[in-house]
């Protein structure tokens, strides 16, 4: 790229950088020794806002960057992403947002522990949440890599380590100094320059097609090198029955996954009643669904203008289309629109990428310290000692997502994000579900579920061609690929929610039907709740 390009993109990066940390300087004079204070904002934030901060939080690098490469690619397949993200949120509005926020106070562990023996409920609900933080961490910071990468020429293998390092410094210091308001606003910001950087590509590529989507359909098709298969099912997903099995595989961890992710149901906690929570899931549904509506455009829109073979010669994940294709919609390189252009968008894939993580750093750390941290310290700790031990839990967890992040450097976002959503819904998923709905459900229950579903999610991935026995792996110079499937959803899921019910029926402990009577009460008409 021209040094136009390098230095306004550097320039806008720079001012968005300057901006949220001008927003957590000034939160952090506020009081944020509480607990209520760090992790959930007060709960003061109206259903406006928060829907905004939730789409803000979802809407992350595997949307921006990953989905819209994978469609440039993969042409129809690629949509399952865009699909499976956006039906997810059904599943969070009709089940779990006004009951998590009832029954709740910070985390998913507190959900569960309402009617359990809290010790071993909050350490295994801990320990999957942090896992499941931490692969998304990497997905984003991945992104943030491809995006430097694009911008220096991808030449320099030092910026792109460079780059992780900073954004895994700057969401401590998000976290650290600002805690949930800090990273709410910096969500809400960043949702309003993705929703309107979206729409302006959006808008550019059907005027270059004068609104004939048709057209650009076609033309994707004859731009990919796959003719009509661009446009049908199979491209990626049909090379035989485990390519199969792998679709349907992912399609549920996405759409079940949505509603274990511990940063989106940390966010139910940030608003004063359970209305509003829910409320705040329809600002976000509104917002979402028209995010992933215009990446099916933007993913399309790409392959037919930029090209495919472009696009994989730049990234062989994909992970560059969009500010390839706003490079070509402003004029093309060497113009000034193109330069523009190119820069606003690699900005605001950015500042989506710093707004992510800053979100997922909280949770995560939150849930070291009022999980895991109060457990193993086998009593209720100081708000104020566990606040400290969150902002240090954060620096820890940032610097294990920096590591993970520079092996992965060559994934598809959206793939590895997949991965994250698969180990929420196999191991956070069954265990609300059970706690929510299942009167009979039992500590040993609890333990069995999140291990069942976690250990199994883990091991699948880590014995899948996702990290050897092919180029594009973590490890390609290696072979342990024992596990067929990329996404182990189709199978870690079933085991999670079977963990669940035989750690239940055979346990020798009986159900408190008492504390379940309270829960249900508690979570169905929000009496009693925090």
């Amino acid at each position: 790229m021209s040094g136009d390009h390098q230095t306004l993109a550097l320039l806008l990066f720079s001012a968005f950088v300057a901006v949220t940390l001008g927003i957590t300087t000034w939160v952090s004079r506020r009081r944020q020794g509480s607990a209520e204070e760090f992790y959930a904002g007060g709960r003061l934030f109206s259903p406006m806002e928060n829907g905004f901060a939730i789409a803000g939080d979802y809407m992350s690098a595997a949307s921006f960057l990953g989905i819209s490469g994978l469609i440039a690619l993969f042409g129809y397949d690629g949509m399952l992403y865009s699909v499976g993200f956006l039906v997810a949120w059904l599943v969070v509005l009709f089940l779990v947002a006004e009951l998590v926020r009832n029954v709740g106070r910070f985390t998913l562990a507190d959900v569960v522990a309402a009617r359990m023996r809290e010790r071993p409920v909050r350490i295994a609900a801990g320990t999957s949440s942090v896992t499941v933080s931490v692969l998304y961490l990497v997905a984003q910071m991945v992104g943030a890599g491809s995006l430097v990468a694009l911008l220096l020429g991808g030449t320099s293998g030092a910026a792109r380590t460079w780059t992780v390092i900073g954004v895994g410094a700057l969401m401590v210091i998000y976290v650290s100094l600002g805690g949930m308001r800090a990273t709410t606003w910096i969500q809400i910001v960043k949702a309003v320059l993705l929703m309107a950087g979206a729409i302006a590509l959006t808008v550019l590529v059907l005027v270059r097609f004068h609104g004939n989507v048709n057209e650009l359909l076609n033309t994707a098709a004859e731009q990919s090198g796959h003719g009509r298969e661009f446009l049908a099912p199979g491209l990626r997903y049909g090379g035989g029955w485990t390519a199969r099995i792998d679709f349907i595989s992912l399609g549920l961890a996405l759409v079940l996954g949505t509603a274990g992710l511990p940063h989106i149901l940390s966010r139910f906690y940030t608003v004063p009643t359970a209305l509003a929570a829910r409320r705040s899931v329809i600002w976000s549904i509104g917002l979402i669904g028209g995010f992933y509506l215009m990446t099916i455009v933007l993913g399309f829109g790409a392959a037919a203008l930029v090209g495919t073979d472009a696009v994989r010669a730049s990234n062989a994940a994909g992970n560059t289309a969009v500010p390839l294709l706003a490079l070509d919609l402003g004029g093309g390189a060497g113009s000034t629109g193109g330069t523009v252009l190119f820069a606003v968008v690699a900005a605001i894939a950015f500042a989506t990428i710093l707004a992510v993580v800053a979100g997922i750093t909280l949770a995560s750390s939150a849930s070291v310290a009022h999980d895991l941290y109060a457990s193993l310290k086998r009593a209720h700790t100081k708000q104020r000692g566990e606040v400290a031990v969150a902002r240090l839990a954060a620096a820890g967890i940032g610097a294990v997502a920096i590591a993970l992040s520079l092996l992965a450097q060559n994934l598809n976002v959206a793939f590895l994000v997949g991965l994250a959503f698969a180990v929420a819904a196999s191991a956070n998923l069954p265990v609300l579900l059970y706690s929510l709905f299942w009167r009979n459900f039992t500590t040993r229950g609890a333990v069995w579920s999140v291990y069942g579903g976690l250990i199994p999610a883990v091991l699948l991935v880590v014995v899948s061609p996702a990290v050897s026995g092919s180029p594009e792996s973590i490890l390609p110079g290696v072979d342990f690929a024992y596990f067929p499937l990329q996404n182990p959803g189709v199978v870690s899921i079933p085991l999670g929610f079977l963990a669940g019910w035989f750690g239940t029926v055979t346990s020798t402990e009986p159900p408190d039907e008492a504390r379940h009577a309270e829960t249900e009460v508690r979570s169905l008409t929000g009496a009693g709740a925090v």
